[in-house]
């Protein structure tokens, strides 16, 4: 049987570059930026104010000037005002462009103003202080953001202050999702007695989703024909495929003899692990990758978070090396020699330790214990007794 490392490593071995596209910077969140963005102009763009307050010549001030007459007030996007007399000053709004006669901001609260003489009232002021200088962040030309990132809310307020309307993004695959099986109906119908409504399609769309990976959904009925019919299709139209149930040992579970007959190599079949030991995995001569995943709704969760998407990370040149570890909150034993995947809530302490408890649930089929989790912890498989406050590998899916 594979063992989970042994998975994982086949699975990168089959790392792909699908190019890159470009797209609107306001639809990039979730995507990986394939080129470096530019200032183009220096950042901040001028003398930023950053107090509300008033805008005198430090000059004056350090001659023992404390009184001085208020030439006009300058807002935010106004042009700036044109000062020569060292004893003026202006009022001047946060945002605003600092006069270039003018180095010093005194927040309104150590200034006090009295029709059009404003009097400072502290003893200490430094000169240009409250403000933001030209350039001092960037300089035109310089790199704001380099490629290589997953492009957050910040990267999009960085984007938009370029001016960049459209951006270079690493292309995603194409996927598919298959969930297989008679006993699924659609989310809006009532199921019979003996029928569920389809969920791991709508699970894995989501998670997809939140890493800017759109796909497809179809279902197979659990015929044999349809599905080698089906599976032949999307081979066709599709970089990756993801299936969900079908691979286990019951008579009607056709996904892995279809995949054999219709040319995708196994890989591997079976991984020493719970849930999701019956986890398929291959490739066929067009280089087309096929997950196949127990139709558990947890094995599903679980194989996705664990195995498909540190390869999409890969895939979309996106560093995920930073591994992540918790520390077991309580005694845990687990006799079968599988790697465990135990569902666990986390929570970090005040001195920086974060804590994994666990929530049993009712094993696989229990996809509602998922939403009072928030993790797996990685149990090896080499033993059977795990003690309070032992350190192993999480993956978090919230």
């Amino acid at each position: 049987m594979t063992t989970v490392e042994q998975a994982a490593y086949i699975i990168q071995n089959q790392i792909r570059d699908y190019g890159t596209e470009t797209v609107p910077f306001d639809r990039s969140a979730g995507r990986v930026l394939a080129e470096d963005i530019y200032a183009d102009r220096d950042m901040p763009p001028f003398n930023r104010v950053t107090m509300d307050g008033i805008a005198i010549s430090y000059s004056a001030f350090a001659d023992g000037l404390r009184s001085f007459h208020v030439s006009g007030i300058q807002a935010a996007g106004d042009k700036p005002l044109h000062i020569t007399d060292t004893s003026h000053c202006i009022e001047i709004m946060t945002g605003a462009v600092l006069p270039d006669t003018l180095d010093t901001v005194i927040r309104y609260e150590d200034v006090l103003i009295t029709g059009s003489d404003a009097e400072i009232i502290i003893d200490t002021v430094k000169q240009g202080q409250n403000i933001h200088a030209k350039g001092r962040d960037k300089r035109y030309g310089d790199v704001v953001v380099t490629s290589g990132q997953l492009i957050t809310p910040a990267i999009i307020s960085v984007i938009a202050s370029v001016g960049k309307t459209q951006v270079l993004v690493k292309k995603q695959p194409r996927v598919v999702i298959i969930p297989s099986g008679d006993e699924l109906v659609d989310v809006h119908e009532t199921p019979a007695p003996y029928q569920i409504r389809k969920s791991n399609n709508h699970t894995i769309n989501a998670v997809l989703q939140q890493h800017g990976c759109a796909a497809d959904m179809v279902h197979i009925a659990d015929d044999e024909a349809v599905t080698r019919t089906e599976i032949t299709r999307c081979l066709k139209s599709y970089d990756v495929i993801l299936l969900s149930g079908g691979v286990s040992m019951g008579k009607f579970d056709y996904i892995p003899q279809a995949l054999q007959q219709v040319g995708v190599a196994k890989l591997f079949y079976k991984v020493q692990q719970r849930p999701g030991k019956p986890f398929w995995f291959g490739v066929n001569d067009q280089g087309v990758l096929v997950f196949a995943f127990p139709g558990n709704p947890v094995a599903t969760f679980m194989c996705l978070h664990r195995y498909f998407l540190p390869w999409l990370n890969a895939t979309v040149g996106l560093d995920k090396k930073n591994e992540m570890y918790a520390a077991l909150s309580e005694d845990f034993y687990f006799e079968p020699d599988l790697q465990y995947f135990l569902q666990v809530k986390t929570t970090l302490t005040a001195d920086a330790r974060l804590i994994a408890s666990p929530l049993m649930g009712n094993g696989s089929g229990d996809f509602a214990n998922l939403a009072d989790t928030d993790a797996f912890l990685e149990l090896p498989a080499d033993r059977s007794e795990f003690e309070a406050g032992e350190v192993f590998r999480l993956w978090p899916f919230k």
